[in-house]
């Protein structure tokens, strides 16, 4: 029996990577002809209304399901309930919570089959008790899909996923997407009170220890002595913030780097930067580094997990070991004094989007997934 009608399942506080990538692809498969709808658990008091109306309106249905604790019997009971009343071929989970709760609900419904998207390879599910659950939910799952290589080795010499049962689909975005918005470039130099001609380098991101960027501030903090027209900026909040902004003033470069806090507009900030600081200590693949493709916008990252998947060190970007605050300084004054090597890695990285991250490519892919598990019942 093909599996048509799908229900996708999947844990949201926010909007970033892999909420930005499920409004791609299930916007994709809907034009393919597939029956997906979207259900978010959220929490009570953080509503994703404007995320829900934006794949309503591109015809996807969108239903919000409150979780009210890690461990809430009674949204194990409603997803039941749920199931049952749609009766879909196969629920497909996203992130630890849609796999807990949908993958045992569909289970105790007896919906034929159950995917599940493996987005990332965080500390906690090297945990024993973690590892021994996700080994169950494995055992319980047909098919998974890891957004990288690198994923894909965490799930199987992990969490117990079996070769022959995950396999790699990339991201995927359509440059047209992204916008560049005309004047952003004046407008964020303006902002941050620096001139014209301002080398701008730039952080998109949520301010936490996964994005390395203590590394990238020490490192700027070196290159700033040397390059007086450098600016940093970041964009984006979190719980280091203020440790961030405490070791800027200690570094002495407090007047040349700019917190820009949280932004709706992170793509268009993007935009207008001659560089994309990424210096993260893990990455389950990094929406923003195909967001910054897409700008033309070369980047400066890590070799850890994904990211060499993705940005080619020396071709599209440079990539330099994580906790390495002089590599990262080595890398930004290479980038900096020489411009026509941003720019023409800034273009190779674009046109590496075009031929390596499609949408359609993606999308296929995963509906791939769906017709296999049909030919196998």
């Amino acid at each position: 029996m093909p599996a048509n009608r799908i229900v996708h399942l999947s844990k949201m506080t926010g909007v970033s990577g892999s909420e930005g990538h499920l409004l791609v692809l299930l916007r994709g498969l809907r034009q393919r002809g597939l029956d997906v709808r979207l259900w978010i658990l959220v929490e009570p008091d953080k509503p994703l209304d404007a995320y829900a109306a934006e794949l309503e309106a591109a015809g996807v249905p969108v239903e919000q399901i409150p979780i009210r604790r890690d461990l809430d019997p009674a949204l194990w009971r409603d997803l039941v309930a749920r199931l049952r009343a749609v009766q879909p071929d196969a629920v497909h989970t996203h992130l630890f919570h849609a796999d807990l709760y949908g993958t045992f609900a569909a289970r105790r419904v007896g919906v034929p089959y159950v995917v599940s998207s493996c987005h990332n390879d965080d500390k906690f599910r090297r945990r024993t008790p973690i590892r021994l659950l996700l080994r169950a939910l494995w055992r319980r799952t047909d098919a998974g899909i890891a957004i990288s290589d690198a994923i894909r080795r965490f799930s199987i010499e992990v969490e117990g996923a079996r070769p022959d049962q995950i396999r790699t689909i990339h991201y995927g975005l359509d440059p047209a997407s992204i916008d560049a918005p005309a004047g952003m470039r004046t407008e964020l130099s303006d902002q941050i009170g620096a001139p014209p001609d301002a080398l701008l380098v730039g952080s998109v991101c949520r301010l936490i220890e996964q994005k390395g960027l203590i590394d990238g501030l020490r490192g700027f903090a070196q290159v700033a002595r040397d390059v007086p027209e450098a600016h940093y900026v970041l964009a984006g909040d979190g719980p280091l913030r203020g440790a961030l902004e405490a070791e800027a003033i200690q570094l002495g470069v407090a007047d040349r780097v700019h917190f820009l806090g949280w932004r709706d507009d992170a793509r268009a900030v993007m935009s207008a930067l001659d560089l994309l600081l990424a210096p993260s200590l893990w990455e389950g693949f990094g929406l923003v580094f195909l967001e910054a493709m897409a700008l033309g916008v070369p980047i400066l990252s890590t070799c850890v997990s994904a990211i060499p998947e993705v940005v080619i060190d020396g071709e599209t970007g440079w990539l330099v070991p994580p906790h390495d605050a002089d590599s990262v300084a080595g890398a930004l004054r290479e980038a900096l004094e020489h411009p026509p090597l941003l720019m023409a890695r800034g273009r190779a990285g674009r046109a590496r989007l075009e031929a390596q991250f499609t949408v359609e490519r993606m999308v296929d892919q995963t509906v791939e997934v769906y017709r296999d598990l049909g030919a196998q019942g």
